[in-house]
C-alpha cells in the first residue's frame, strides 16, 4: 500500500492525497450513521488525474469509493471500516467549461456545487431547474450518480432528464467522453443512462452536458391548508388541468412534520399552524413564459375551483418573490427540523400517485399498531409520486434506542405496503450499503442478474464502489 500511496501523491500531488488528520468529512456519512476509514482521501484535479488514479488503484487491486458532496442519505459515498478503500473526491473539479446558448446547455465538471451552477445560468439569463435541499453543498456529480430527483421533478424531471451527455472514467481507468450534447443519437445502447443512478459502481463521472431552460418570465406560488391526503391528489390533477406545463412543483406535508419545523425553526412561520383543522398543506408553483398577467388569471381560475369543490379550505398566494422564497423555504426545512428533534427512521418511496392515499392509510395504520406512539413526519414530491414517509420516535423516547430497536420492524412494515401498492423502496436518493441487502426482496431475480451481469462487465475487478447498490453474488 505504501507503493500505492506515493503514486497516488505523485497524480495529485502531495497535498490532495489525505491519510492523516480529522477526515471524518470524507469518512462519516451526512446522517453520521455510519464513520468508515480511508486508506486515503485522494482529490483530482482534472479527468487524467482521474483516469491516472484510477488505472493505479485497478493495477493494485484496491477498491474506490468516488464522492462528491458526501450528502447522500443511503451511505453510498462512505469507505468501509477496513482502511483498504480509496476515496475518490471530486470536489476541485468545480468548473463549468461552457455555456452553449444556442444549444440550449451546459457542460460542467462533476465536482460543481449544484448552487454555484444555478447561480452561474441565472447570471445568464437561464435556469438549470434541479432544485433540492442539499443544493448548497451537493455536487453535479452526485446529483447524476443518484439520479437526484428534487422540487422541480413534475415539470422538468430527475437529474436523468436534464442529461445530454457525460465524461466518465471507467473501471480501467479509461476515458469515455459523451459530451456531445445531442437530443437524439441513436448509434448503440445508451451508456450515459447507465452510468446515470449507477452510484459510482460501474465508473466515474467526471463532467456533464446539461439542459438549460430560458428563465421563466411569470413565477406565482401558493400554500393551500387542505382537509386530507386524497385532497391534494384531487388538487393536483386540477392543478394539472388549469396549469399544464405551467406546473413545476407541487409538494406535500402533513401537519406533524410543519409542527416540527414550527417549534425548531419558529422565525419561518409556518402558515395555519395553529388551525389543527388542517391535517395535510401543499406548495404549489407555477413558472411560464407567458406574462405574470396571464399566469395568475389562470392560477387563479385554478384557486377559485378548488375552493368551490372544498379540495382547499383555506390559501395563501406569495405576492413576490421573497414569500416565495420564503414558503419554499419552510417545506425545505422539514429535514432539518428533524435532525433537530432527533434520529428518525427515513423511507423514500415512490407510489402510483391515484394509489397514495389508500397506501398512506394502510402504511399509517400498521404502523400505528405494531408501534404504538410513532410519530409519522409524511412530506414529499406528491407531484411525481415521491414521499418521504419517515418515523419519529414517541414523545419522550430515546431517539438512538428507538432507532436500534425498531428500524428493521418499521422498514419491514413500510416497505411491505409500498410493494403491496406497487411502488419503489427507493425514489431519489439510491440504493446506497444502507439498502443493498433489503434490495433482493424487493426486486425481481431476473432484474439482479441483469444488473450483476453489467457489473461483472463493466467493473471485473469489483473496484468501482463494490459494496454500493448491487453486490456481485
Amino acid at each position: 500500500m505504501t507503493d500505492l500511496i506515493a503514486s497516488l501523491r505523485q497524480i495529485v500531488g502531495d497535498a490532495h492525497v489525505l491519510t492523516e488528520g480529522d477526515l471524518s468529512a470524507y469518512e462519516q456519512d451526512w446522517r453520521r450513521r455510519v464513520h468508515g476509514k480511508a486508506l486515503a482521501v485522494v482529490r483530482p484535479a482534472t479527468t487524467e488525474q482521474v483516469a491516472a488514479v484510477v488505472k493505479a488503484c485497478a493495477a493494485n487491486g484496491t477498491s474506490i469509493v468516488p464522492q462528491g458532496g458526501n450528502t447522500g442519505l443511503v451511505v453510498g459515498s462512505t469507505p468501509d471500516t477496513s482502511g483498504q478503500q480509496v476515496v475518490l473526491n471530486l470536489g476541485r473539479m468545480q468548473a463549468i467549461r461552457a455555456i452553449d446558448k444556442d444549444n440550449l446547455t451546459v457542460t460542467v465538471e462533476a465536482g460543481c456545487i449544484l448552487q454555484t451552477l444555478q447561480e452561474r445560468c441565472e447570471s445568464q439569463g437561464y435556469l438549470f431547474p434541479l432544485s433540492l435541499a442539499a443544493e448548497g453543498s451537493c455536487t453535479i456529480g452526485g446529483n447524476l450518480g443518484t439520479n437526484a430527483g428534487g422540487t422541480q421533478v413534475v415539470r422538468y424531471g430527475n437529474t436523468r432528464e436534464l442529461c445530454l451527455g457525460l465524461e466518465v472514467v471507467n473501471a480501467q481507468g479509461e476515458i469515455w467522453n459523451g459530451l456531445k450534447g445531442l437530443r437524439k443519437d441513436n448509434t448503440g445502447y445508451d451508456l450515459r443512462n447507465l452510468f446515470i443512478g449507477s452510484e459510482g459502481t460501474l465508473g466515474v463521472i467526471t463532467a456533464a452536458t446539461m439542459k438549460i431552460y430560458p428563465m421563466p418570465a411569470s413565477q406565482l406560488t401558493a400554500w393551500a391548508a387542505l382537509p386530507s391526503f386524497d385532497a391534494a391528489v384531487r388538487l393536483l390533477a386540477l392543478a394539472h388541468q388549469y396549469l399544464g406545463a405551467g406546473l413545476t412543483g407541487f409538494e406535500v406535508m402533513n401537519r406533524f412534520a410543519l409542527t416540527l419545523v414550527d417549534k425548531h425553526m419558529p422565525q419561518l412561520r409556518v402558515p395555519f399552524i395553529d388551525n389543527p383543522a388542517f391535517p395535510y398543506a401543499v406548495v404549489l408553483e407555477n413558472s411560464d413564459s407567458e406574462s405574470e398577467e396571464h399566469a395568475r388569471s389562470r392560477f387563479e381560475a385554478l384557486m377559485e375551483a378548488a375552493f368551490e369543490q372544498e379540495i382547499v379550505l383555506d390559501a395563501v398566494v406569495a405576492e413576490n418573490l421573497g414569500q416565495a422564497h420564503n414558503l419554499w423555504h419552510i417545506r425545505e426545512s422539514i429535514p432539518l427540523a428533524q435532525v433537530e428533534e432527533g434520529l428518525n427512521i427515513k423511507h423514500d418511496i415512490s407510489v402510483p400517485i391515484s394509489r397514495i392515499p389508500e397506501f398512506v392509510e394502510h402504511a399509517t395504520q400498521v404502523l400505528n399498531d405494531k408501534v404504538p406512539g410513532m410519530r409519522l413526519v409524511n412530506f414529499g414530491h406528491l407531484g411525481d409520486g415521491n414521499l418521504h414517509f419517515n418515523v419519529q420516535a414517541p414523545e419522550g423516547v430515546d431517539a438512538k434506542q428507538f432507532l436500534d430497536e425498531r428500524e428493521h420492524e418499521v422498514n419491514h412494515i413500510v416497505y411491505d405496503a409500498v410493494a403491496a401498492f406497487g411502488g419503489s423502496i427507493s425514489a431519489e436518493h439510491g440504493i446506497g450499503t444502507l439498502k443493498v441487502d433489503t434490495l433482493p426482496q424487493y426486486q425481481s431475480p431476473v432484474a439482479l442478474s441483469m444488473m450483476r451481469a453489467v457489473k461483472a462487465a463493466l467493473d471485473p475487478q469489483n473496484i468501482m464502489n463494490p459494496h454500493a447498490m448491487v453486490t456481485r453474488g
